[in-house]
């Protein structure tokens, strides 16, 4: 699932309040744990690889869709989640940001001693990482947050970003072991940020020559280096991009309205309702059912599903209030379908309750289910959402739903856009 790109990632204020902090670290691990259950911890370092992915991901989180604070809050919930399920599930989430980065080295030490491999080793790939991208790579960022996920058998995956100051934009770097063939030599699976033109890149395939020219320099006396050197270095640049908007509120631009349309069809069109309940053997509100597809596709969808990544935005809202506010009653109900079907299918094993561990394994086997068919509505119906519709609606049952924002100080005290009516969203 190798993808490479580069994104425009506007740093934005503000902070993650702990209402959304404490769901986000409960549905970014339950999604994990789902996809190592069905696919394994190599599938998921891959996706967590992809720049595409991850954009999805944080969004379907309820974080802002396109801003540079998604890495942080992601990379964040997933190391609360994951910390005490480490050793069950095989994977283990190091660093952080800022002073949590420079712990990276002890932590990774640590995870070696229990599970028996090179620490050393891994300690040199996390500090290769980030010099290559912050110094390698001479495209103005610095590097203030690095994460390093890696697997109880040694494979890894690196999430990191940067900040241009002058820019005021930020550049996320994604690299997994299994597409590493050379640090020298092309190792990134992606590169999240604004597309800052030609730029200085000696890890990039067409580098040989400068790489070389480089170590002739090092090795040289200083005076006939500086006699000679009349010009700059060749400049490369990745050409792969997902260039998220500057924008902070979600347009019908920035989404595939044929594939929203499909998950809308999926949940309010009444007989493709009442099937995807009967796919899912539980009976669910069509709010729920619409977060729930989008869930299921982050755990089970293909890397082309993500290349619209604000449409996952509208599983749950983001805690700016764009595309609406975070519907927490939906929220819960979707995290407890999650949670309920992977406890149910792990726990009740131990004592030999088969028929709870077969429901618990039906309900996560469901979601497969809701995802396939979601995307047969889509190739055999082609709906396509009307966009201003849907935000209207999503407005008008926010009270309902127990939306709220960031800013909201108490319930109930909120500016709601739309009338009190559905809105045909079609």
């Amino acid at each position: 699932m190798k993808r490479s790109g580069i994104a425009d990632l506007p740093l934005h204020g503000g902070r993650v309040p702990d209402w959304l902090a404490q769901r986000m670290t409960r549905l970014g691990t339950a999604i994990t744990e789902a996809i190592i259950h069905d696919y394994g911890t190599s599938a998921f370092l891959s996706r967590l690889s992809d720049p595409f992915w991850f954009q999805a991901l944080g969004a379907v989180m309820g974080m802002d869709w396109h801003s540079s604070g998604i890495t942080t809050s992601v990379m964040g919930a997933l190391k609360r989640g994951l910390a005490p399920r480490s050793a069950e599930l095989g994977i283990y989430v190091c660093g952080g940001r800022g002073k949590f980065s420079r712990n990276t080295p002890n932590e990774l030490r640590s995870i070696a001693d229990q599970r028996g491999f090179d620490g050393e080793a891994l300690v040199r790939t996390s500090r290769l990482t980030a010099r290559i991208d912050n110094n390698a790579i001479a495209d103005g960022f610095q590097i203030y947050l690095h994460s390093f996920v890696v697997t109880s058998n040694g494979e890894w995956a690196v999430v990191q970003q940067g900040l241009n100051d002058q820019s005021g934009m930020a550049r996320r770097y994604h690299w997994h072991s299994a597409t590493v063939k050379d640090f020298v030599e092309e190792p990134h699976t992606g590169i999240v940020g604004e597309h800052q033109g030609t730029i200085v890149n000696l890890v990039d395939a067409h580098a040989k020559s400068a790489q070389r020219a480089m170590l002739d320099v090092a090795s040289e006396r200083p005076e006939t280096t500086l006699r000679a050197f009349t010009g700059g270095l060749p400049e490369f640049f990745n050409n792969r991009y997902l260039r998220l908007p500057a924008h902070h509120d979600v347009r019908a631009t920035d989404v595939d309205l044929k594939r929203l349309g499909a998950v809308l069809a999926v949940a309010y069109e009444r007989e493709l309702h009442d099937f995807a309940e009967l796919l899912l053997v539980e009976k669910l509100g069509p709010r729920t059912l619409q977060s729930l597809a989008l869930v299921a596709e982050v755990i089970h969808g293909t890397p082309s599903r993500f290349d619209d990544p604000a449409r996952f935005s509208f599983a749950h809202g983001g805690k700016d209030g764009h595309p609406f506010p975070v519907p927490l009653q939906t929220y819960d109900e979707s995290l407890n379908f999650l949670r309920t079907a992977l406890d149910r299918a792990k726990a009740v094993r131990a004592v030999g309750d088969s028929d709870r561990v077969e429901f618990g394994r039906e309900k996560l086997d469901a979601l497969r289910r809701l995802d396939r068919f979601a995307r047969s509505v889509e190739t055999r119906f082609q709906p396509r959402a009307d966009f201003d519709a849907v935000i209207a609606h999503e407005h008008a049952i926010s009270r309902s739903l127990n939306g709220r924002t960031v800013t909201d100080d108490k319930l109930g005290r909120r500016f709601f856009v739309g009338k009190n009516r559905q809105s045909s969203l079609f």
